[in-house]
């Protein structure tokens, strides 16, 4: 929670003069940054003279890389012949070893078919001229399990525990492998030999690998995360901020609040380490007031952020990424987190709205401070007052509570989201010395199987969407608007609920969700005491779970959006006794919400695991919905995520089932890590969890990473019955291939009529719809062909010749026309079209705006096969902040004002400079007509 300043009429009425104002300041602004270690850099007098400025939010991982391999020659080894023997034997690394009696194969070999054995691939490498003399990078792709590998016989690398039990060396098989060969190895025959060990399954050298080299912020050859965290690059940075204390500000208590720091975030003042904050996701603060120098003097507060090893299975971002502040206080005030606002009655006369605050006396005298709460609707008007005197002794805190009706209360609802604010004030005398105003919704949530969920009375089922924190092309920074634009974005495609998969988010992406009337679900971990990655979370949580559980809670507790807390995501071992102690601990600080967690792998061994919760997270598992109700009919259900392709099946076990609430879908957005899940694969290729380089984004969103559309996103809208009838075509498969889609995929569409070369050729076109009857026409002319029903009940398959012009399905009902969808055929590109989300945006760093950049052809219709350069120029008061194609593979810079469009457009983000004026941005390409845009930024009063 973010604690705003009251308006000057606050305590008008209690006859009080006000305090200073500036209780919360940010701190954003003005600090110094370095990528990677300096020595000595926590101490004030380090001269960072030479390092860059940066305004926080700052996540340094989404920055272009100097790329220094690429100074390094790679050379793929992944096509040609290979020999292969199964067995293990030392000798068999050696270059003089015969293999000629030995298997010969070609790449991807998934050969292994023995569990907990081992067999060994070698083949000859030529070293080109050009490349001898140097080191270079042997690339050799994705192998099941583990390996160990060998250039000339000597070990370049290896990848996981060579040798072990089943399930210790599996999860090794995502990892790309690619390993450095000094130029010392090199001689006239080059001999590289991999010895393998397969656990479970089968094994091999299975994905090759043969990409582009790294680019942009994306670098397989530095990123400990690899395909988990989109070739991201983490590392070590510091970032020191130089500031003074004012005399207004003498005497009082002084604390810098950090709403998030990727990760291992060693805070210092003035060369006193305050303490170090492992976890990247949970809000924390420091006390500084000890360590200051006096006022006027300078202080330098140094943070030290370590994102080392392998800690994340999605993009994590690094650094300070999200805001930080500065709390100014007198030693009598409201804690941190302090205000807890409940409506435990409700009517529609009046509510009661209880107002709990813990009040803080950290000064050497006792006090008896009149804390006077009010309540102010969104029109500013005082709806509700109470006046409570309360001892306090020195060094002590008090909980206060107030109740307060509240008469004909507006609701939040999911429609009119409408929020009120408890003002409160600590009153010494005449003078309000601390006050704070928390924002707080009026509404009732209710749980139970037999009408599920509801909210103020009304059932509703939860559309939901699993989104982690990343906005895109700007990285992990939590820049306010961005974090507003994905909700807008969510609820303008149909989601009413968002699952924070699978950390705590940021304060502003809470506050959207209040103000624009969006469910959460609020997460707290991936993982407890046993790990999915050697350097997760698991290494701080048995000493860290309860400070981050609780900040989580106390923070977010007062947001109206927030239905859940969900303590975990499929978390390995399942502890039932882990369980209960944190929904105890949830419930211990706010009992008016239930408590679950997400379980992958359902059976009947989860009952121990979900009596500990109150509602049961289901993790792909809807084929347990009947049979678990059946067991349990108590039981809350809710689908904690689910597969994108099968939609209809799990929204079906929503809408037919009381007890089962609602459906997340893994994903809503796309995102930069878990590379490629939502992939297709043709026959006869690897069909593995990962997609290799160069993937970097997820893929398996319903929007795109920019927040485009995708075809999954469309056949939503008619599930949820958003839309009667739309329209999507297949990309062309290759002569004799069938597609493979992975569990988080969709099937290869386009929403495109624009096919060069399938003239006279057959293409798949799928209609989603819920009308009667439907008829397709091709320029004008009815496709006569019966189409392929498909098991959803939603979608018909057509096949159509391919001819370039105007596809046009219709929806019919009793012969009259209800619905219709158009794709046009492109022709060449003639020019550019630029819109911008909003004409007017705050002059603010926190406000930004979002411009679409579409190549379009002489009518107007986009050009999706143009892929044309888009040179970018912003002047006036606002800068060039980033620029995105939705293309998964596209390794181009996210920062530089120039980038390619993917299926015929992109996006561009501008951020203003913070003062009044317009921001216009001109976009060219060679050939065709430029176009502009202007986006005014306003002052905050105008």
């Amino acid at each position: 929670m973010k604690f705003s300043v009251l308006s000057i009429a606050l305590l008008l009425s209690a006859g009080t003069a006000l305090a200073d104002t500036g209780r919360v300041r940010s701190f954003d602004d003005h600090w110094r940054f370095q990528r990677g270690d300096v020595r000595g850099a926590e101490s004030p007098g380090f001269n960072d003279a030479s390092w860059r400025t940066v305004a926080l939010p700052h996540d340094w991982s989404i920055e272009d890389l100097p790329h220094s391999a690429q100074n390094e020659p790679a050379i793929s080894v992944t096509k040609g012949t290979w020999r292969y023997s199964k067995g293990d034997d030392a000798s068999w690394k050696n270059a003089n070893f015969d293999d000629g009696g030995w298997t010969s194969l070609q790449l991807p070999a998934l050969n292994m078919t023995e569990q907990n054995t081992f067999g060994w691939f070698r083949r000859t490498v030529d070293v080109p001229a050009a490349q001898q003399g140097k080191d270079f990078l042997l690339t050799l792709g994705q192998i099941d399990d583990s390996d160990e590998t060998f250039f000339n016989g000597v070990k370049i690398g290896g990848t996981g525990p060579i040798a072990g039990v089943a399930g210790q060396v599996e999860g090794n098989y995502q990892t790309s492998r690619i390993y450095k060969v000094p130029a010392s190895l090199v001689k006239d025959k080059n001999i590289l030999a991999v010895r393998v060990f397969n656990g479970i399954n089968s094994g091999g050298i299975y994905n090759t690998f043969d990409g582009p080299p790294p680019s942009g912020p994306w670098d397989y050859t530095q990123s400990a995360g690899e395909a988990s965290t989109g070739y991201a690059v983490g590392g070590t940075g510091w970032y020191r901020k130089h500031f003074t204390v004012g005399k207004a500000d003498a005497g009082k208590q002084i604390s810098v609040q950090f709403d998030g720091v990727y990760m291992n975030a060693d805070v210092s003042i003035n060369g006193k380490l305050l303490g170090t904050h492992p976890y990247g996701y949970t809000s924390f603060s420091y006390d500084l007031t000890p360590y200051l120098n006096p006022n006027g003097a300078e202080n330098v507060l140094a943070v030290r952020v370590r994102n080392t090893g392998a800690n994340s299975r999605w993009y994590s971002g690094s650094g300070i990424y999200r805001h930080v502040w500065l709390n100014v206080v007198n030693s009598l005030h409201v804690a941190q987190w302090g205000v807890s606002v409940t409506t435990p009655t409700i009517t529609k006369t009046s509510a009661q709205v209880q107002v709990v605050t813990d009040v803080q006396n950290d000064g050497p005298t006792d006090q008896h401070p009149l804390i006077v709460t009010r309540l102010v609707n969104a029109a500013g008007k005082v709806v509700g007052t109470a006046k409570k005197v309360v001892v306090l002794d020195a060094g002590k805190h008090a909980m206060v509570t107030q109740t307060i009706t509240l008469p004909t209360p507006k609701l939040w609802t999911l429609d009119k989201p409408n929020l009120y604010h408890a003002e409160v004030a600590v009153v010494v005398g005449s003078k309000a010395i601390d006050q704070t105003s928390v924002p707080f919704g009026v509404r009732t949530i209710h749980f139970d199987s037999k009408t599920g969920f509801t909210l103020n009375g009304v059932s509703i089922k939860l559309r939901g969407g699993c989104v982690h924190h990343d906005n895109g092309p700007l990285g992990a920074a939590t820049i306010d608007r961005a974090e507003e634009r994905r909700i807008e974005l969510l609820k303008a495609n149909g989601y009413n609920a968002v699952r924070t998969s699978h950390n705590p988010p940021s304060p502003a992406f809470l506050d959207a969700c209040d103000r624009l009337g969006v469910l959460v679900m609020d997460e707290a971990f991936d993982c407890w005491a046993i790990g999915k990655n050697a350097d997760d979370y698991h290494l701080y949580f048995n000493d860290w779970w309860k400070r981050d559980l609780d900040s989580m809670v106390l923070r977010d507790r007062n947001h109206p959006s927030i239905i859940l807390w969900s303590v975990g995501n499929e978390i390995p071992g399942k502890d039932v006794s882990v369980a209960k102690f944190l929904a105890e601990e949830v419930r211990s600080l706010d009992p008016t919400r239930p408590v679950t967690s997400a379980y992958d792998g359902v059976n009947d061994s989860a009952d121990d695991y979900f009596a500990a919760l109150d509602v049961a997270g289901y993790n792909y598992g809807p084929q347990r919905y009947a049979v678990d109700h059946q067991r349990h009919p108590d039981r809350v259900i809710v689908a904690t995520e689910s597969y994108p392709k099968d939609a209809a099946l799990y929204w079906k076990g929503v809408t037919d089932n009381s007890w089962v609430i609602g459906d997340f879908v893994w994903t809503a957005f796309d995102y930069y890590g878990e590379s490629g899940i939502g992939h297709t694969s043709l026959s006869g290729e690897s069909n593995a969890f990962n997609k290799p380089w160069p993937w970097h984004n997820a893929w398996c969103g319903d929007l795109d990473i920019c927040g485009f559309k995708k075809p999954q996103s469309y056949f939503r809208d008619v599930l949820w019955g958003r839309s009667k009838l739309e329209m999507a075509v297949h990309r062309p498969l290759p002569a004799g291939k069938t597609e493979n889609i992975s569990g988080w995929g969709w099937t290869d569409e386009a929403r495109s009529w624009t096919w060069p070369g399938q003239e006279g050729k057959t293409m798949r076109v799928a209609v989603y719809t819920t009308c009667p009857q439907v008829r397709l026409m091709l320029n004008g002319k009815a496709i006569n062909a019966q189409p392929e029903k498909g098991s959803d009940g939603l979608t018909l398959t057509y096949d159509v010749p391919y001819a370039a012009g105007e596809l046009r399905a219709v929806g019919l009902q009793n012969g009259k026309e209800i619905a219709n969808v158009i794709l046009r055929s492109a022709g060449a590109p003639k020019r550019l079209r630029l819109t911008a989300d909003r004409s007017r945006i705050r002059a603010d760093r926190n406000d930004l705006s979002y411009v679409t950049v579409e190549v379009l052809d002489a009518n107007g219709v986009l050009v999706p096969n143009s892929a044309p350069t888009i040179h970018f120029k912003a002047t006036g008061q606002g800068e060039f902040a980033a620029a995105a194609n939705a293309d998964p593979t596209d390794l181009s810079s996210l920062q530089m004002p120039e980038h390619q469009p993917y299926e015929g457009r992109c996006l561009a983000i501008l951020r203003p400079r913070g003062k009044p004026g317009a921001i216009h941005l001109r976009a060219e390409i060679d050939g065709l007509e430029a176009a502009s845009v202007t986006v005014q930024t306003i002052g905050i009063r105008e």
